[in-house]
């Protein structure tokens, strides 16, 4: 069984925070083909298109395109605030290996 990517309370929060929703757009997570592992993750905000998956919370949106979503089954989008920055982190158990940047991944 296939389940859709979770998105965390504290993404949803950040988006909130940076008002995402009030100027129509929402956290796009793709995947495509590139990176220093095969695979690499775009993160970027953007209007929801026609055939995206949807996942929605705190009023905010997650938008995952269907070309990616099989890449990011059971995956977790999260925000990090470390030290070395804040940002979006994906978690995907089905990247057999990631590089550092955490960007990149294979399968």
């Amino acid at each position: 069984m296939t389940l859709p990517p979770k998105v965390t309370d504290r993404a949803f929060e950040r988006l909130s925070e940076i008002g995402a929703s009030a100027e129509g757009k929402a956290l796009r997570v793709a995947v495509e083909g590139g990176g220093c592992s095969g695979f690499q993750y775009e993160i970027t905000l953007d209007a929801p298109k026609e055939d995206d998956l949807i996942l929605e919370g705190a009023g905010e949106k997650v938008v995952i395109d269907s070309v990616s979503l099989p890449f990011l089954q059971d995956a977790q989008i999260d925000f990090a605030d470390e030290l070395i920055g804040a940002r979006f982190v994906i978690e995907n158990p089905n990247a057999t290996s990631s590089c550092g940047c955490g960007t990149s991944f294979s399968m």
